[in-house]
């Protein structure tokens, strides 16, 4: 009998060109900026996806879908420290047009319904609000300034939460927008 699984749903309006929702993804040196402090990508399909969102909390996947400027699909490593379990963890961007905005839908599934599973699972699905407010934010900022016929701008500050993913935890937390602790 298969493992029941739960999943999440984010979206987001970005008054920018899709290509800049795009690299928003694809661009390491973007994803430290709304992401997370660390990333790496080999961007194409088959290729590798890496982002470090806190001290804790690093996810690595193998990228199973490639269609730029349209649609990206992460298959996820289960993490060491979660119990075991026949999960495929998949995130699935999905870009598209309405008016003039891009608009870019997150949806996660295949998370076990297993108790072992609810901190990390509650910390994606509640740090993707944050982290995806954080990519407009900065991508807006890069289309504004391309308008004007400059280069898009000077890199922010990295990531830092609105407010902590999860509970307290020990010392060492972390001040992203996937922050909070993993036992």
């Amino acid at each position: 009998m298969a493992e029941r699984s739960r999943g999440y749903a984010s979206r987001i309006e970005v008054d920018a060109p899709l290509e800049l929702v795009w690299g928003a993804l694809i661009d390491p040196l973007k994803l430290r900026l709304w992401y997370g402090p660390e990333a790496r990508v080999s961007a194409r399909e088959g290729g590798g996806y890496y982002v470090r969102a806190a001290s804790d909390l690093a996810r690595e996947a193998h990228i199973d879908v490639f269609e730029p400027g349209r649609r990206l699909r992460l298959i996820y490593m289960t993490p060491r420290e979660l119990p075991k379990a026949d999960a495929v963890l998949v995130d699935d961007f999905v870009i598209t047009r309405e008016g003039h905005f891009a608009v870019l839908h997150v949806l996660g599934s295949g998370f076990p319904m297993d108790e072992g599973w609810d901190i990390y699972y509650n910390r994606l699905r509640g740090g993707w609000g944050r982290a995806l407010a954080r990519l407009k934010v900065l991508t807006e900022r890069d289309a504004r300034t391309l308008e004007k016929g400059t280069e898009a701008a000077a890199p922010v500050a990295p990531a830092e939460p609105v407010a902590p993913a999860a509970p307290a935890g020990p010392a060492g937390g972390t001040d992203t927008p996937f922050g909070g602790w993993l036992p």
